[in-house]
């Protein structure tokens, strides 16, 4: 598992997965929430605003996520 540091107390889904270097841009967020393959702490999320806080673990395909 990769822990990616924020700065701050909290992240939106869709900003933490460009900063981690899974997508390229945030307009390629929206594929991955419709496909269902981004687990949010072991649930399906689909909201590209979800708050994320230290400690919250993001699963997309290929890579487990630490918020840190």
């Amino acid at each position: 598992m990769r822990e990616v540091s924020i700065q701050g107390d909290a992240i939106r889904l869709g900003q933490f997965l460009k900063l981690a270097d899974v997508v390229e841009a945030g307009s390629d967020v929206k594929g991955l929430l419709t496909g269902g393959m981004v687990r949010v702490n072991g649930d399906v999320e689909n909201r590209r605003g979800r708050q994320l806080v230290p400690g919250d673990e993001v699963q997309v395909p290929g890579e487990q996520l630490r918020v840190g």
